[in-house]
């Protein structure tokens, strides 16, 4: 790295930026099992099995909810056909509540084969850094001190932004992750609501809503390979240009395509909650 402040300003700016992708190419990938070690599954495991005796409590009432309101006198559910289509639901829900953490580790496991089929036929196993080009960096070497202020004001403004940006995709991830934990923690007690016919809307929507949050992964994916591409192909710079403008120029454009992915992760559950009808 240049010793230059100015340089070492902007460089700095970048290197957290790509810890950061990088960061994030790692978590994306990863279970929730294995996210921090485990120790947070440990504790949502806990709680998923906790609620589950008040989902079976909650099983019985909204199956007794959706007897009564499905059927008009007491002579229909003596009816077989009746009889065994309440039984089944029953045993259905049951199920739905015994073995719900395994069905949504199954969802999650698909879209996670998503997410890999997406990376592998991109050709980014990794993400792609994003490099100060040397053009720049001897542009600004060879300012004087006098010129070197309003770089280094330039540089400051832009490199507190790609700072800034940076944490706020770091956050998103994370925030995926929580969301995950949260669903999976509470789940047996929107799962019950499907023992009876008036109420198995709650638990449908749920499982809608979950599958929507494993799916964002595949949403930050795509934004991360396509920003690596601009990444791999740095900003054109104008060589017969002051250094201010030459420098000004670099960031506001790598600035604008960072802004853009932020922006693309931010609106991953918007866009597959629309792409479900959510």
């Amino acid at each position: 790295m240049s010793d230059n402040w100015v340089v070492q300003n902007l460089q700095n700016a970048l290197d957290t930026w790509n810890d950061k992708m990088a960061e994030i190419w790692h978590l994306i990938t990863q279970s929730p099992q294995t996210f921090k070690g485990g120790g947070i599954w440990n504790v949502v495991v806990t709680i998923h099995g906790a609620l589950q005796a008040i989902a079976y409590a909650l099983l019985v009432l909204f199956f007794l909810i959706g007897v009564v309101k499905t059927c008009g006198s007491f002579a229909e559910v003596k009816k077989p056909e009746h009889a065994v289509k309440i039984f089944i639901r029953f045993i259905l829900a049951k199920t739905v509540i015994t073995y719900g953490l395994d069905l949504m580790l199954a969802m999650f496991s698909i879209v996670q084969g998503i997410v890999s089929t997406i990376m592998q036929s991109s050709g980014f196993g990794v993400s792609k850094n994003s490099v100060l080009p040397d053009t720049i960096i001897t542009a600004i070497n060879n300012c004087g001190f006098w010129e070197s202020i309003p770089l280094w004001a330039v540089t400051l403004i832009g490199g507190l932004f790609i700072t800034v940006l940076s944490f706020i995709m770091i956050l998103s991830v994370y925030g995926r992750f929580f969301k995950l934990f949260m669903y999976t923690a509470i789940a047996p007690i929107p799962l019950s609501t499907f023992a009876g016919e008036p109420t198995q809307n709650v638990g449908k929507s749920f499982l809608k809503s979950y599958a929507a949050v494993c799916l964002e992964g595949a949403i930050i994916v795509l934004a991360c390979i396509i920003f690596s591409v601009f990444a791999s192909s740095p900003p054109a710079v104008d060589t017969s240009a002051s250094a201010v403008t030459m420098v000004w120029s670099y960031i506001g454009e790598l600035i604008f395509n960072m802004l853009v992915l932020v922006g693309s992760v931010k609106m991953a559950d918007r866009i597959v909650r629309e792409m479900m009808g959510l």
